[in-house]
């Protein structure tokens, strides 16, 4: 499916790109075509629809997807109430999404307004999706310290730790400082982290042994020496 751009002698394709790829690696010098006579905001619509009905999509994909189509709508004059509050007024999600709710639509929007690094977190399940949201109240200045901390420190935050990072910008008093006394605080039902340096297990593995293994190795060295302690403590207790 192509339209013809508004301002040049080209087709621009809505829906078919991977197919088109194939063709092109096929040597193909023809493909059938359906030229549509539409807008361009009509065509960003479609081709959001087509994308958002993948099997497989990641979280900043669909983002900035509904994001595209909201532009495009309110574009076309269709509405102006479409806001990018968590809450906020009501939103038609017939108009954006056939899956998620009106809230939900918007919660997405809000993950454009994350900085990449951060976002990427998002795409490979680092943070949760609650989190990510509340995130994205926070400047980029914020954004940026919070992710240096978190690189650092090799933690996230919780959904009650971001939200009084939410507060203390909203206030104007979120910094570096602050940032890091919140995210020190224990968090509920916190796991405990032990860092081991590879070097000291890996010269009871072969050379070649993945983390799994190395975690596996760990697991049964530290069950086999509890049993070897619950030994001796017997042994005493005789």
């Amino acid at each position: 499916m192509v339209r013809k751009d508004d301002k040049a002698d080209v087709y621009e394709i809505i829906s078919g790109h991977r197919r088109y790829l194939a063709a092109t690696r096929l040597e193909m010098t023809e493909v059938p075509v359906v030229v549509l006579d539409i807008t361009k905001e009509e065509a960003d619509i479609i081709l959001v629809d087509s994308n958002l009905h993948r099997e497989h999509i990641l979280h900043s994909e669909k983002a900035f997807a509904y994001k595209m189509k909201m532009d495009a709508i309110k574009r076309q004059g269709k509405r102006t109430d479409l806001t990018l509050d968590q809450v906020g007024p009501k939103l038609s999600a017939d108009e954006i999404s056939d899956t998620d709710s009106a809230s939900q639509v918007k919660r997405y929007i809000r993950l454009t307004k994350l900085i990449p690094k951060l976002l990427n977190m998002v795409d490979e399940n680092k943070i949760s999706f609650s989190v990510s949201v509340e995130l994205s109240y926070l400047t980029k200045t914020e954004q940026t310290d919070l992710f240096k901390f978190i690189e650092e420190e090799l933690c996230t935050p919780s959904l009650s730790q971001v939200q009084k990072l939410k507060k203390l910008s909203q206030e104007g008093t979120l910094n570096a400082e602050e940032i890091s006394s919140i995210m020190k605080q224990p968090k509920p039902n916190q796991m405990l982290t032990v860092k081991i340096p590879d070097d000291k297990i890996s010269k009871y593995l072969k050379s070649t042994a993945t983390v799994k293994e190395k975690e596996d190795f760990l697991a049964k060295a530290v069950e086999y020496y509890g049993k070897h302690l619950m030994k001796q403590k017997d042994r005493g207790a005789r």
